[in-house]
């Protein structure tokens, strides 16, 4: 339930809406939808000239469900160039070689820097591995993004 509390109380907060993703959920612009906690992963699917997400279970990938290796990898199978990735603080390696992937794809990808993380992990091992197209102070990170966006 966590999840769903914490899209909530953002979706309180914010002002785009934000809400705990479900299969079928259509992506939109100003809407943010949050992998739901437990034992599936969320992914990106087209379906028919929409991106959709799908949340099925599945089993761990770098010791988590839902990893973000899994969503980043499916939105550059999917998306591929029409994409932009942003990692941000966390412990760990999950996210990194999906936004590697990303980037291979031809996705626009950010990462936060070091200065601004509480922990400077998945960032880090995104960086290192060269996935990071941009590094960003965190209050950087939606100047560039919006820059970034406005070029696609």
């Amino acid at each position: 339930g966590f999840t769903q509390m914490y899209a909530k109380r953002l979706d309180d907060q914010c002002r785009v809406g934000v809400k705990e993703a479900e299969t079928g959920d259509v992506v939109l612009p100003g809407q943010v939808l949050i992998a739901p906690g437990g034992d599936r992963h969320m992914r990106v699917v087209k379906v028919g000239n929409q991106y959709q997400v799908e949340c099925k279970a599945g089993p761990k990938v770098n010791g988590h469900c839902p990893s973000v290796d899994v969503l980043f990898d499916s939105v550059a199978k999917v998306v591929g160039n029409r994409a932009l990735g942003i990692i941000l603080t966390g412990m760990g390696g999950d996210g990194a070689k999906g936004l590697l992937a990303m980037k291979e794809a031809g996705a626009k990808t950010i990462g936060q820097d070091e200065s601004t993380c509480v922990v400077y992990g998945m960032p880090k091992v995104a960086y290192d591995l060269g996935a990071v197209q941009y590094q960003e102070k965190l209050g950087d990170i939606p100047k560039r993004t919006y820059s970034l966006l406005n070029k696609m």
